[in-house]
């Protein structure tokens, strides 16, 4: 049993690239600092003293690095989803987006957006829609018996289409006023992000929580069953899987609304570029997702700068054709 499970990580890992791991990780932290540093007023160094460098210390430390912070933890955490929903339901063209979690999230913030409520308000509304829809996938899903796979990814496709119809009804629903901030919202904008600790610390505890199942994971790409012959939990591996790809959703779109292509690129990149082994996929797939969302961010604040476009649709431009190609690109494979 040790030694197929040891063959099937090592077939795993022999086209995996770990050297890629560190570049993409030292990308990152410069597009962090680029982030901080670059913006609709232009490039700001907050460093010696005077009135010019306070004032640009205030700009970077108050308002850039919260929203970059908030980009990263995002993208971080629908990477994380993304590549735990792939190897859930064994397709990689599925999506986080598709437990449901978003849908529920997306109809608590755009009510209170519509009611006119606060910006607190409204993110605490967007975490209580995201927890009625978790609990409700989960009640519905179990039924008379255990949770499955197909039951609780049906339940999930099923309450999308649900909220999705909600979404449609509030926004015919909203006056002028209020829908240009309910469209950004669901298009993924950061400029109203919350503080971003509560995300951050979501990620490190949910990385920390899941990349020691990455063992099992590997095994778990085989089938269910050879994953059982090998002595993988599987309906435990399967809980963790959704629950941890359920509240990574959650907190990625109480925190910079609904970007979408993220889940479904950033895991398909990582494996391109470090392989098929989920020990260096998963942190390959936060890390990518940060990036993907850094990147639109500051797009969306300088393309038209003073001027703010959402991150969520600079992303989708960029994401559709990318994803187009790497299709082509497994088909002539």
């Amino acid at each position: 049993m040790r030694g197929g499970r040891r063959r099937t990580e090592d077939a795993l890992m022999r086209p995996a690239r770990r050297h890629a791991l560190p570049l993409i990780l030292l990308a990152l932290a410069a597009l962090l600092g680029l982030n901080l540093l670059w913006g609709s007023t232009g490039l700001l160094w907050p460093f010696g003293t005077g009135a010019q460098a306070e004032a640009a210390r205030a700009i970077v430390l108050e308002l850039r690095l919260p929203r970059a912070l908030a980009a990263l933890a995002a993208g971080g955490l629908l990477g994380l989803a993304g590549a735990l929903v792939q190897v859930l339901t064994r397709n990689p063209l599925a999506d986080p987006y598709i437990l449901g979690v978003s849908g529920g999230a997306a109809v608590g913030a755009l009510l209170a957006i519509l009611l006119g409520l606060p910006l607190l308000v409204q993110h605490l509304g967007a975490a209580a829609g995201a927890a009625g829809a978790l609990l409700l996938v989960l009640l519905l899903a179990r039924g008379e018996g255990a949770w499955t796979r197909h039951r609780l990814l049906l339940t999930g496709v099923v309450l999308a289409a649900a909220f999705g119809a909600l979404i449609t009804l509030l926004l015919a629903l909203a006056p002028t006023t209020a829908l240009r901030g309910m469209l950004f919202w669901l298009m993924g904008d950061l400029s109203a992000a919350p503080a971003p600790w509560f995300a951050l610390t979501g990620l490190f505890l949910l990385s920390l929580a899941l990349l020691p199942w990455a063992r099992d994971l590997n095994i778990l790409t085989r089938g269910e069953t050879a994953a059982a012959a090998l002595g993988v939990s599987v309906a435990a591996l399967r809980r963790a899987s959704y629950l941890g790809a359920a509240l990574a959703t959650a907190l990625a779109v109480i925190t910079a609304g609904s970007i979408g292509f993220v889940g479904l690129l950033a895991p398909h990149l990582a494996r391109l570029s470090l392989g098929a082994d989920h020990r260096t996929a998963l942190p390959g797939a936060i890390a990518i997702g940060a990036l993907l969302v850094l990147s639109a961010d500051l797009a969306a604040r300088t393309a038209i700068a003073p001027q703010q476009l959402p991150a969520g649709a600079l992303l989708a431009l960029l994401g559709a054709p990318l994803f187009l190609y790497l299709l082509q690109r497994d088909a002539r494979r």
